[in-house]
């Protein structure tokens, strides 16, 4: 149990200093000196000779612990409960509309408000972590996302799914495109203090685009298919982006390479997705059957985590060309293609796990 602000002490830790300190005090019967008693039990010199005094004048009783020391806190217990609730309501419910963000000012005017008692910044922190609340960094979510539609999806769309895979003896395709310009994501890097570190990118436009269908299925090694389009600024004949041929070519390719098997496809809502002419590829392929994901709900779909290992890998990258920058992406891509656990793991992270 650690005592509510005690200098961050447990009552585990007290109790094991005072063992040592009686140690000490057997020790200084026997005549032992402190600057032995200190290297023996691995303590400092100022250590054992302040329990040398101690022990001198009032015995061993008076290396005894003492209890946690500072003042009590004035938080009591039940109170943390009332205010974990308050927590969840979010910073809104409090008045704060701006933005969505906890600061430790903040919470303690939310316990002065109802409490009448305004811990400082420091003690509140404590308090929040003796909670088993941490500072950390939110994940985004759409506004317009329907959370009751993406449960329904996952308990009724989810098991039809998975019972077409197993009737058709299919793969289980998850697909998805991503793009990178020139300027690299931003990444953590040692740099000494007060002195922001700089790194040189290059500012040019032009971009390449990328689709990928991550693809499972009970009893074979989870795959990995990937296609990468480059667009130079001022080429008109190269394409911006993947459309709905280039998509269907991915599914071809696919289909190919996965021993011409049939093929349960899931991706999102987009348009080059649901369009008429994507419609009209997707009917003249027997072989696909197509389930689309609940609109705004990225983290069901295993492909994103493709997207957020490869941006990793590319945070901080010096200045390069497009061609470059493309022969990376590539590099990072078939990497990913050798390590089917990895790509297993992306799978068991949306919690869509295919059941034998």
């Amino acid at each position: 149990m650690r005592y509510p602000d005690s200098g961050g002490q447990t009552s585990a830790e007290r109790a094991r200093r005072e063992r040592v300190r009686f140690e000490a005090a057997k020790m200084f019967e026997q005549g032992i000196r402190p600057p032995e008693v200190a290297e023996r039990l691995r303590i400092s010199r100022k250590s054992a000779y302040a329990w040398h005094r101690r022990w001198a004048s009032g015995g061993t009783e008076a290396l005894r612990s003492k209890g946690p020391s500072g003042r009590p806190s004035r938080i009591r217990p039940e109170w943390r409960a009332w205010l974990e609730t308050e927590l969840e309501r979010g910073p809104a419910a409090h008045g704060w509309t701006e933005d969505q963000r906890w600061t430790l000012a903040r919470i303690s005017t939310v316990l002065a408000r109802h409490f009448h008692v305004s811990p400082s910044v420091p003690q509140m922190w404590r308090i929040l972590h003796q909670m088993g609340w941490t500072a950390q960094i939110p994940q985004h979510r759409a506004a317009e996302r329907d959370d009751e539609a993406a449960t329904t999806w996952v308990k009724e769309t989810l098991a039809a799914r998975e019972k077409t895979v197993r009737e058709k003896d299919a793969w289980l395709v998850f697909a998805d495109e991503a793009g990178q310009s020139l300027r690299p994501p931003r990444a953590t890097t040692w740099s000494p203090r007060g002195i922001t570190p700089t790194v040189r990118v290059n500012a040019g436009s032009g971009r390449i685009s990328l689709a990928s269908a991550v693809c499972c299925r009970p009893g074979e090694r989870t795959r990995l298919i990937y296609r990468i389009l480059v667009h130079h600024p001022g080429r008109r004949t190269e394409k911006k982006g993947f459309r709905e041929p280039e998509l269907a070519a991915l599914l071809d390719a696919a289909y190919q390479q996965l021993g011409r098997r049939d093929i349960v496809l899931v991706w999102d809502n987009s348009t080059q997705h649901t369009d008429a002419a994507m419609r009209a590829l997707i009917a003249a392929r027997s072989w696909l059957t197509v389930f689309r994901l609940p609109p705004y709900c990225p983290e069901l779909n295993p492909d994103e985590g493709v997207w957020s290992n490869l941006k990793k890998s590319l945070a901080n990258l010096a200045a390069c060309t497009l061609d470059q920058l493309a022969a990376l992406a590539k590099t990072r891509l078939k990497r990913m293609q050798y390590r089917p656990g990895l790509l297993d793991g992306f799978i068991a992270e949306t919690g869509l796990i295919l059941t034998p």
